[in-house]
Formats: structure tokens, C-alpha cells, sequence
């Protein structure tokens, strides 16, 4: 009995008894954030944060009470102020007032979590950069969190908002915005001020329109809104001017806005709406667009006018109505990726469809060799041939501001076609696949307005002195004709950036476009051409497309690869012998430096 009544056997239960729960953040974590400045708490399964966390830099350390001396890296009185918080993928249901404590705190991840508010102490983090409350069940943001006005990053996404406050407006440094899959079905207005937003993303929400005011975010690259409701994008969108990257899939489109001023627009992802119709008025300013993606509509036919399209490098067109494509996309020089599945072709057939991509551009390619200069019935349907079958059609001048009259086999424009608009600005007509002869004189009536002209497809042997008063003209096709040259009027179009001179007769350059500074795409290709000057080229120093393909050239001078700021520059079936055909094989960047390293020195 002695024995058991010893200190050996003083608790014998205490072998059963639970052991002491480990603290929820380790001291060591503690301690090394007081050095680092940064906590990451992520995936603890924390139902609360200690308050040891809120008062890191409040509290001194445990240690500072024991009577023991330090090394120079462990003084703990020369700690750093916590600046990057992590409390990711946890069960908080809530953040605690004692936030303010972290006044330095330049980012806070509470993301994947369970919070239903936040605290308005929040708006005391005057120096918070990022911010990523995502994945969480917040209906409403408090108003503080709007004096946070050195914020860049704000991450909103797969919450229960249904709408955000107009102090938004405030956050004048914000770069990246995600509101995404919320229950928007509004945004503010004061949006719009916040002019250094780079990325916008608003998917899977309930909007119906986007706010006009938008147009003002002149820094933005990216704009985010697929799944949504919409029924039209506002025209001020185009006025974007720095916008890189456009999401609209998955809306309720019916129209493509024109975009004059997004020179720079590379991505424009429109699939899954109900789109009809595409245009020239749709394309013309897109030279920079290298993704066009419009599956899941209901187009029936491409315009010629795609060739224009000469940075392209992916087009989706899967499962809408086309029954034909334009010849012209064979000669789209950087297109890699053709999606076609689910549309009712039948000028093409199947096996050459399931051939890939190349093999289908090498048959468009073939096609326009092999075409006639007139084809009479046999013009493929494009989108500019309207179903009606009157004259003039109202919408295309009063919407559209598109005169049109193609595909008739006139020879001459009646006068009631240009009576139509009655004073209404009118800034394309397209007179093509016609059988003119020359080009109407009534066209100087348009002068004021036009900015595109086509008149491919015809029998021109001449182009009027009339063509050459529309001063504002920027594209002009004349594709298709039996012109030998130009008059040298025509350097009188100082604004004009495209011309396409393709099949007709030419044996010699147009001198006259030698003289159009502005010009940036070329086209002349399958005529006569025997020669070029590439001295007075290098003064288009805003060329950037080229095409001389099926010409007569016998040589290609030197100085041409010194036209810099040539992207495209297209020169197959040439009888030159050089450059030889493995550096043309190579592009545009090969054939250029092949053509400086000629240059006589």
C-alpha cells in the first residue's frame, strides 16, 4: 500500500487523459512573421482567428519577459510590421473589429470562406494594395471599404451580391476588378472614374446592359461579360481605346457594335448569341484582331471584306447557317485555326473540310485562281447581299449608314439608290458585282461622310477623277476589274489606309499611292506588276501589309527590307529567283533581313 500511496502512482489516471490541444497558429509561425511581415494561414481550418494573429504586432513576444539574451536576428523588438495576410480556405464566418490592428497590412486573402459581412474597421487599412474576398456569402459591402484608396486589386467574385455602391467610384488607383458570378443585374455609373482599370471581369451575372459611361475607362485591356443578359452593348464601347480583350459569349446580341477606335483589340469572343449579321462596317477597323470567335449564331455568310483581317489567327464559326465562304479567307496569311462544324456548306466539300485548316485555305487559294473575272450568277453569297429585293433597303442607311446596291447586274446605279438617304450620313457603299463600267458620279454627293467604298466585282477600266474627291474615303476596294492603273488624283485620299487592287490588269505600281502617307494595307496582288520602288515605299512608314503575290516581278529590290514597319509582306508566284522559296517559307520577319543583308554598302 506504501508503495501506491507514492509519488510514482500520485494521479493514476493520468495516462488517460487527453492531451493539451495544440494552439491553432504554432508560436514558431508567430515568430516568424514578425520577421518576414507575412502570415499565411491558409487551409487551418479556423472557425476564428486568434487574436494573437490581430495583436501581432501590438503584443510583445513571450520571450521578451524571460531573462535571456538575443542574437541580432532575434530582437524582438526590431520585429516587422505584418503587410501580407493569408487566411484562405478556412471556416471563418466573420473577421473581428481588432482587424485595425494591422494598420500596414497591403494585402488580406480571406478568400473561401464563409463570411457574411465584413467588419468596418476594414476601412482602416489605409496602405491595403490587394484585397481577395472571393468565394465567400456576402450580400452587401460596408461603405468603409471605400477609403481604401491606395487599392489595385479587388477580387469580389462567386459571392450573393446584388449590387455594388456607387463609392466604388473612390478606388481611383484600382487596376483589376472581378465581380463575377454575383447576382448583379445593375453596375454603377462611377465606374467610369475609375480611369486606370486594366481588367474588368462581370461574368455570370444578371445584367441586361452596361452602362454608356464605361466608354471612359481608357486604360482598360480587358473587358469580361459573358453570361450575362445582354441585348446590346452600348456604341461607346468602341470609343475603348486601349481595349485589348472583349468577352461578350453567352449574352442575347443581335448586333456586333463597330469599333473605330479600338485599334489595338486582338480577342473579340462573341459565340453563343444571336448574331445574323456581319458586316464590313464590322471589320474594317479590326486590323489588329488575331482571335475572332462567333460559334453558336445564326450568320449565314462572311463579306469579302475579312481579307482585311490580316493579323487573324483563330476563327471560330462553328454551328451557325454559312452554306459558303468567301475565296478571300485563302489569303489571310497568319490564319492557323478554321472551326467550321455544324454549318450547312455546300460549296465545299466534306473531305477537304476534314483535311485541317491549311488544306482548306490551299482550296479557297485555288478557287480565286480559278474564278473568272465575271461570274455572272455564279457570285457566292456574301453578307453584303441583302434579301430584299428593292433598290434601297432603309435599315442598312438609316442603321447601318451603308448605301448598298450589290449583286444586280446593273450596269448603271439608278438614281433613286442615291436619292435614299435624303441627307442622312452615309458612310459605306458597296456598289459591287455589278457589271459599271465606271464609277458613278453621284458618289461626290457622299463625299462629306464616306469612309468605304467597294466597288470590286465590276468592269472599271478606269478610275473617274469623281472617286478621287472623297477625301475622308479610309478603305477602298476595287478588287475584280480591268484596271491597268491610276490616276494620280488619287493622292489626293490622304486618309486612306486600305486598298485592295487585286485581279485586275496592272503591269506597273500605281505611282499615286507612292503618295497616300496613311496607307497601311496594300493589296494588288494576281495582276501584271513588273516591278516596284522600294525607295518611294520606305516613305509609307505606316505600311504594314503587302501583297504581290502572282505578279510579274523579275526581281525584288534590296531596299524593300527596309521598309520596317512591314509585318506582312506576301510575294509567292513571283518568276524572281530570289529570295528562293525555303526564305519565303519562312515569313515576313526572314524576308526582310534576307533583303538588308542584299543592300550594296
Amino acid at each position: 500500500m506504501s508503495r501506491r500511496g507514492g509519488k510514482r502512482f500520485a494521479n493514476p489516471k493520468a495516462g488517460f487523459q487527453p492531451q493539451a490541444k495544440e494552439p491553432a497558429v504554432p508560436a514558431a509561425l508567430i515568430k516568424t512573421a514578425r520577421k518576414s511581415g507575412q502570415l499565411n494561414l491558409s487551409n487551418r481550418g479556423l472557425s476564428e482567428v486568434p487574436q494573437s494573429v490581430w495583436r501581432i504586432n501590438v503584443d510583445p513576444p513571450e520571450e521578451s519577459h524571460l531573462n535571456v539574451s538575443f542574437a541580432a536576428s532575434d530582437c524582438w523588438w526590431d520585429q516587422t510590421d505584418l503587410t501580407k495576410l493569408i487566411l484562405a480556405s478556412n471556416k471563418l464566418q466573420c473577421l473581428s473589429e481588432d482587424i485595425q490592428l494591422l494598420p500596414a497590412l497591403t494585402v488580406l486573402d480571406v478568400h473561401d470562406n464563409q463570411l457574411t459581412s465584413l467588419p468596418c474597421a476594414i476601412g482602416q487599412l489605409l496602405n491595403l494594395q490587394k484585397l481577395n474576398i472571393s468565394h465567400n456569402k456576402l450580400k452587401e459591402l460596408p461603405d468603409e471599404l471605400w477609403n481604401l484608396r491606395t487599392m489595385k486589386i479587388l477580387h469580389l467574385q462567386h459571392n450573393e451580391l446584388e449590387r455594388i455602391p456607387e463609392g466604388i467610384g473612390q478606388l481611383v488607383h484600382l487596376e483589376e476588378l472581378d465581380v463575377s458570378n454575383n447576382q448583379l443585374s445593375t453596375v454603377p455609373s462611377t465606374l467610369s472614374e475609375l480611369s486606370g482599370l486594366l481588367r474588368f471581369i462581370l461574368a455570370n451575372n444578371k445584367l441586361k446592359s452596361i452602362p454608356s459611361d464605361i466608354s471612359k475607362m481608357r486604360s482598360l485591356k480587358l473587358l469580361d461579360a459573358t453570361y450575362n443578359q445582354l441585348e446590346c452593348v452600348p456604341p461607346e464601347l468602341a470609343k475603348m481605346v486601349s481595349l485589348e480583350q472583349l468577352y461578350l459569349r453567352h449574352n442575347r446580341l443581335h448586333h456586333l457594335p463597330e469599333f473605330p477606335s479600338c485599334k489595338y483589340l486582338k480577342e473579340l469572343h462573341v459565340g453563343n448569341n444571336q448574331i445574323k449579321y456581319l458586316g464590313p462596317e464590322h471589320l474594317k477597323y479590326l486590323s489588329a484582331i488575331s482571335v475572332l470567335e462567333l460559334r453558336d449564331n445564326k450568320l449565314k455568310s462572311l463579306p469579302d471584306e475579312i481579307i482585311l483581317l490580316q493579323s487573324l489567327e483563330r476563327l471560330d464559326l462553328t454551328n451557325n447557317d454559312i452554306s459558303s465562304l468567301p475565296y478571300a479567307l485563302g489569303h489571310l496569311p497568319k490564319l492557323k485555326s478554321l472551326l467550321l462544324e455544324g454549318n450547312p456548306l455546300r460549296t465545299i466539300r466534306r473531305d477537304i473540310i476534314n483535311r485541317g485548316t491549311q488544306e482548306l485555305l490551299k482550296y479557297l487559294r485555288s478557287r480565286i485562281e480559278e474564278q473568272p473575272t465575271h461570274q455572272g450568277d455564279r457570285y457566292p453569297t456574301t453578307a453584303m447581299t441583302l434579301p430584299s429585293e428593292s433598290r434601297t433597303n432603309m435599315y442598312t442607311i438609316g442603321t447601318l449608314k451603308l448605301l448598298e446596291y450589290s449583286d444586280k447586274k446593273a450596269t448603271v446605279v439608278p438614281d433613286e439608290v442615291f436619292d435614299a438617304p435624303d441627307g442622312a450620313p452615309i458612310t459605306s457603299v458597296n456598289l459591287s458585282k455589278n457589271s459599271f463600267t465606271e464609277v458613278p458620279s453621284r458618289i461626290t454627293e457622299l463625299k462629306a461622310t464616306v469612309t468605304d467604298v467597294n466597288l470590286g466585282f465590276n468592269k472599271l477600266s478606269s478610275v473617274s477623277l469623281e472617286l478621287c474627291t472623297l477625301e475622308c474615303l479610309l478603305h477602298l476596294d476595287l478588287r475584280n476589274n480591268l484596271l491597268t492603273s491610276l490616276p494620280m488624283e488619287m493622292k489626293r485620299l490622304q486618309r486612306l489606309q486600305t486598298v485592295i487592287l487585286s485581279f485586275n490588269r496592272f503591269k506597273e505600281f500605281p505611282d499615286a499611292l507612292y503618295h497616300v502617307p496613311a496607307l497601311e494595307t496594300i493589296l494588288i496582288n494576281n495582276n501584271q506588276v513588273r516591278s516596284i520602288d522600294a525607295i518611294q515605299l520606305m516613305k509609307l512608314d505606316k505600311l504594314t501589309t503587302l501583297d504581290m503575290q502572282n505578279n510579274d516581278l523579275m526581281q525584288v529590290p534590296p531596299e524593300l527590307g527596309s521598309c520596317i514597319s512591314l509585318r506582312t509582306l506576301l510575294l509567292e508566284g513571283n518568276p524572281f529567283r530570289n529570295p528562293r522559296a525555303a526564305i519565303l517559307a519562312r515569313g515576313t520577319t526572314a524576308v526582310l533581313e534576307y533583303l538588308r543583308s542584299r543592300i550594296p554598302t
